[in-house]
């Protein structure tokens, strides 16, 4: 069992059973369009649903990350993310609230709000003052491979050994994290599925997903209603991904993945309690 020290002398315990991280978005343009989330009050609806549907982690993000999508700008971020989670953790003071974002300002602004955890998307490669920001906190901190930017990350993405390649660079960005004060225990990584990659790529990802416990850190897969789901399943958008997004969910739960990433909480709970209660026997 692994414990990340959160602050007001919290803890978020991993290794149980995957814990589910719901998806709150506050952006006009993120690939699912049921996920926009318009204004406060259907902000607040949605994240204690979630957290009635079984969420450990709710990630909040102001800025999409879709593959081709323009950066907002800073004050633009700010403005969107910084009311809502102060109505977040009014609503909500335990929650446990992850910010989805790659800008080190943004994420100052957000911890000293109330936010919890760190979620960036550039594994500390797209803002050079990032690892020194959350070191100065001390809370976790999500390092994900990306190959390129959300602009130009699905044009053509390459590896000669795509596995190998993440690996390394999750490596060097945990390093990196550690050199800037950010303890190794306060650590978790994700391989960034569809983040620079193609479907056969993001297949293999999950197909050797244990590969990676060789890092030795917990493992988030952000999976939900990608688009390699609904090309393999053949069906016309991430509208008709959720049985794809539950296959995936099932195959991490018995992988032990430390953390699910998804749109639809209590789908995703079930799944990973039913798969628990089967291996505690």
């Amino acid at each position: 069992m692994i414990a990340l020290d959160l602050p007001r002398e919290r803890k978020l315990a991993l290794g149980e059973k995957p814990l589910i991280m719901g998806i709150l978005n506050l952006t006009s343009d993120s690939f699912f369009p049921q996920s926009r989330i318009p204004d406060m009050t259907l902000l607040v609806e949605r994240a204690k649903k979630m957290i009635e549907e079984g969420a450990d982690i709710l990630d909040v993000g102001a800025e999409s990350t879709r593959p081709g999508a323009d950066p907002v700008p800073l004050e633009e971020e700010i403005g969107r993310l910084i009311p809502a989670l102060k109505a977040l953790r009014n609503a909500l003071p335990e929650a446990v609230i992850s910010v989805d974002t790659y800008k080190s300002t943004v994420g100052e602004a957000a911890l000293e709000v109330g936010a919890d955890i760190i979620n960036d998307i550039s594994g500390l490669s797209f803002d050079a003052n990032m690892a020194n920001m959350v070191a100065s906190f001390g809370v976790p901190i999500i390092i994900m491979h990306i190959k390129g930017t959300p602009k130009d990350m699905q044009k053509d993405p390459r590896y000669d050994d795509v596995i190998r390649e993440i690996k390394d660079f999750l490596k060097e960005k945990m390093e990196l994290a550690v050199e800037h004060g950010i303890r190794r225990d306060q650590i978790i990584l994700d391989p960034g599925l569809g983040f620079g990659k193609t479907d056969e790529h993001n297949l293999l990802i999950l197909k050797h997903i244990q590969e990676f416990r060789s890092l030795e850190r917990p493992i988030l897969i952000g999976h939900s209603r990608k688009g390699t789901i609904y090309k393999v399943l053949r069906r016309k958008g991430p509208e008709e991904a959720l049985y794809g997004t539950l296959a995936i969910s099932a195959y991490c739960a018995l992988n032990n993945i430390e953390i699910l990433r998804v749109h639809d909480v209590l789908e995703n709970r079930h799944i990973v309690d039913m798969i628990s209660a089967i291996q505690r026997v």
